[in-house]
């Protein structure tokens, strides 16, 4: 069990210690949940006030509030808490899954495949012919990458991710269970006769660049030619769907459920909130929010937030709401 001691946390964090600097600190918890050899952690007025009826002995706190901790308690006072929380989860972390040996015996690679210094392939693994996996890269059990695929330095894979044919993967990304790259993108069109659907060949890739994260059970799929692009830094919740062709600029963010259609474009540091879907051929410019369980059927500009479905102006839907419920009553 890692331990810690109230001052070499707030040396990590770099704050103000308040209040008792003996305390040791065992874990970190939420302040309903927190024990008294617990850190916790507040971040807005909205939990201050839980902070008399936790039994934390204490608390990574915004400097900009107005609480003290009170007597045998202590506060580390940060700019801003929800960072301090990230870097804190970072050192609390438990180490990750073992591996006895560097490349699993029941893993199986093609003789073509090229394999980085460092790199960790466990059992029931399957990498393909002419596959490039760069060094110190992580292959946890049963993932599949297939042929002419290259994935960067420091990469890692959950168990069940399958990477189909010809992707090009950056470096530092992290793929969680199940992932799916480059599975063929979602195309038919009616027969000639009328009678059935005739499926539309999808021959391009998938090109996802560094540090790109994402969540388990999601979808990017291939393009019908050329890429589809996922910029670097983008990151991606579990259960979203990504089609044929779209194009995701710098740090673009997709909520849990949310789903692009086929050749949607996304700016740079744009947002998706959960559940929201993405019509066809749209363009979302760089900046702009699209709020939870939203409908976009039309482009939205660079710094715009739009809500409702079918999605316009937040603050245009928010009068509209407003109105109904008036009107109901």
């Amino acid at each position: 069990m890692k331990s810690f001691k109230i001052t070499e946390i707030n040396a990590i964090l770099n704050g103000e210690l308040v209040g008792d600097s003996s305390q040791e600190i065992q874990g970190l918890e939420q302040l309903k949940n927190a024990e008294k050899e617990h850190l916790t952690f507040i971040g807005s007025a909205k939990y201050a006030k839980l902070w008399d009826t936790s039994k934390a002995s204490a608390a990574i706190v915004n400097a900009s509030l107005d609480i003290t901790p009170g007597d045998g308690r202590a506060f580390v006072k940060v700019k801003n808490a929800d960072l301090a929380m990230a870097k804190l989860l970072e050192v609390f972390q438990p180490e990750a899954p073992k591996f006895d040996t560097e490349i699993h015996p029941m893993a199986i690679i093609d003789a073509t495949a090229t394999i980085g210094k460092g790199t960790k392939v466990g059992a029931g693994c399957y990498i393909g012919k002419n596959v490039l996996v760069g060094e110190d890269v992580i292959l946890y059990p049963n993932v599949t990458i297939l042929d002419h695929t290259t994935v960067g330095n420091k990469t890692t894979m959950w168990p069940g991710t399958v990477v189909r044919e010809r992707s090009v993967i950056g470096s530092h990304c992290i793929f969680h269970n199940n992932v799916s790259i480059g599975a063929d993108g979602f195309g038919y069109r009616p027969s000639e006769d009328g009678r059935g659907l005739v499926k539309i060949p999808h021959i391009g890739n998938v090109v996802i660049g560094n540090e790109v994260e994402i969540g388990a059970n999601s979808c990017v799929d291939r393009a019908k030619f050329s890429s589809t692009i996922l910029g670097d830094g983008c990151k991606i919740d579990n259960l979203v769907q990504i089609g044929h062709n779209c194009v995701l600029g710098r740090c673009c963010i997709m909520a849990g459920s949310s789903g692009l259609a086929g050749s949607v474009t996304l700016g740079d540091g744009v947002t998706i909130g959960g559940s929201a879907s993405i019509k066809d051929h749209t363009t979302i410019h760089s900046g702009a929010t699209v709020g939870a369980g939203s409908g976009v059927i039309a482009d939205v500009p660079a710094g715009k937030t739009v809500l409702g479905y079918p999605a316009c102006d937040s603050r245009e839907m928010l009068k509209q709401w407003v109105a109904l419920r008036k009107l109901a009553r």
